[in-house]
């Protein structure tokens, strides 16, 4: 009876676990080098903050705790990660947008993806969101077509671009 309970604990634990695809770390790692030191952060946003990026972003927050990554080099900040966790159709996808300290989105990288996977954007799609200006706002079916099959992925992940690129221009930015 134990192995009976102990066995369908496993199978339900194994279906609530994420998908996780790569760690934070290693994303920031392959994009800022293996010497990079990577500093983990979650930052909570005030009212205002969480209003304006809000706005920016034209995309509702779902919270106001942020996960980010900074990568350093020796005094020298490298580059930042901003990790977006949101809902693509009834679980979530996680998210990690690579931007450099000149306001560039290098890359992002899909951390965790719990819908099924025939619906994960390729690597051709996702590239479309390198080397972007924080300052764009990015929209499906203008600047990034759609994915058939995967509309609502492709969405998601568009407008969390614009949640990330409002976040660092709010908050991580040098002024």
């Amino acid at each position: 009876m134990k192995k009976i309970y102990l066995t369908l604990f496993i199978l339900i634990s194994i279906e609530l676990s994420a998908n996780m695809l790569i760690s934070p770390i290693d994303a920031m790692k392959q994009s800022f080098g293996t010497n990079a030191t990577i500093v983990k952060n979650n930052i909570l946003l005030n009212n205002e903050q969480a209003k304006i990026i809000q706005n920016n972003a034209k995309v509702k927050l779902d919270s106001k705790i942020f996960k980010t990554f900074k990568a350093i080099q020796g005094d020298k900040t490298l580059g930042f990660g901003v990790i977006i966790n949101k809902k693509v159709r009834s679980k979530n996808a996680v998210v990690m947008y690579l931007i450099s300290t000149n306001s560039t989105l290098l890359s992002i990288e899909i951390i965790a993806f719990n819908e099924p996977m025939e619906y994960i954007p390729s690597k051709k799609w996702t590239s479309q969101f390198e080397n972007v200006p924080t300052d764009k706002q990015l929209n499906v079916g203008r600047e990034i077509p759609t994915i058939t099959g995967a509309t609502l992925s492709a969405r998601s992940i568009t407008d969390s671009s614009r949640l990330a690129f409002a976040f660092y221009n709010e908050m991580l930015k040098a002024k």
